[in-house]
């Protein structure tokens, strides 16, 4: 009896042991967000943990951190560089600093339609921009869906780039961003999502253009009167890990990485484009007035010299009509 008692304790250690070994196995990566909770940013984030620890059988699964919560922008993108943070997701426009050319995803009305951002993002274009964040000690893992830019602002109804002139518009820190506000006479002012609020509630900018899935989660509607639905450029944000990391990962494990990260994306893309009508809905619930016929022609002839002091500055003339090609394509 004594020896069965032992027998059964002795397999109980062993099985303990197994069970503590598996979990010390398990690694946690450190996944950075400058968007809010409520934004689909973070739901995609649970989606990329929970197929991540699918394909690894839970060998790697993540801590998704929102609201800047490990830095703005610019400070989290150094830290998954440097590697205190593993992985990223932010606009396609946050990389462009060290990548100019991703600036040609920025660059207005570059995409006829969304179906055509998702061709030049998901084939060779796209992952030849991704390729570039190698030199940088990032790995380019997939694009995820920010979405079209609209135009928000405290003074009056955008209808005309005759109606942007003057304004104070915060941009992200794109030079195509940059450029297209300046060519319809605004004043562009770049700053973090996390500045943005309080930068609307005490008037230091005017407006903002932001896709309305951050207009409605970052609650800017609270601070901004118009909504002027001008669709003037697609937003891709993108999603990377630091590359030391990645390469010391088993062949599957990175494979299961990409793999996890672009499902994660092409969920969030189903989930903004499913919630584009209720956002309109909700924030004129919340007073805004918004414009929902906007003419693009006005705006596109308004920003097109924004292409040549593009390519002037940066090149990438090859990439813009590559982007073109795929325009009708099926």
């Amino acid at each position: 009896m004594k020896l069965k008692k032992l027998a059964l304790v002795s397999l109980m250690s062993t099985a303990l042991f197994a069970g503590a070994l598996g979990a010390a196995q398990a690694e946690t990566l450190r996944f950075a967000s400058e968007a809010p909770r409520a934004d689909t940013q973070f739901k995609a984030g649970q989606k990329f943990n929970e197929l991540l620890k699918a394909k690894t059988k839970g060998a790697l699964d993540l801590k998704v951190f929102p609201d800047s919560s490990l830095g703005k922008f610019d400070a989290a993108i150094s830290g998954v560089r440097g590697g205190t943070i593993d992985m990223i997701v932010s606009g396609s426009g946050n990389y462009s600093g060290l990548v100019p050319l991703l600036g040609v995803l920025d660059i207005p009305f570059i995409f006829k339609d969304t179906a055509h951002a998702y061709r030049t993002l998901d084939g060779k274009i796209g992952q030849d921009l991704l390729d570039k964040m190698e030199a940088f000690d990032m790995k380019g893992l997939a694009y995820w869906d920010n979405g079209w830019r609209e135009l928000t602002n405290n003074k009056h109804a955008v209808k005309t780039p005759a109606d942007v002139k003057g304004l104070k518009v915060r941009t992200t820190g794109s030079p195509a961003h940059i450029e297209a506000f300046k060519l319809m006479g605004a004043n562009p002012v770049p700053m973090p999502v996390a500045e943005l609020y309080t930068a609307l509630e005490m008037k230091t900018v005017d407006a903002q253009e932001h896709p309305l899935g951050v207009l409605w989660s970052a609650k800017l509607y609270e601070v901004q009167k118009y909504l002027s639905l001008t669709n003037h450029a697609y937003s891709p944000l993108i999603v990377v890990m630091n590359k030391k990391k990645f390469d010391s990962l088993s062949p599957e494990n990175q494979k299961a990485i990409i793999e996890a990260a672009r499902e994660a994306g092409q969920y969030q893309r189903q989930l903004n484009n499913d919630n584009m009508a209720k956002i309109v809905a909700d924030v004129k619930k919340a007073g805004m007035q918004v414009i929902e016929t906007v003419d693009p022609a006005p705006f596109l002839e308004a920003t097109k010299p924004g292409r040549k002091t593009f390519t002037d500055k940066f090149g990438g003339e090859d990439i813009i009509k590559a982007i073109d090609a795929l325009c009708d394509a099926k």
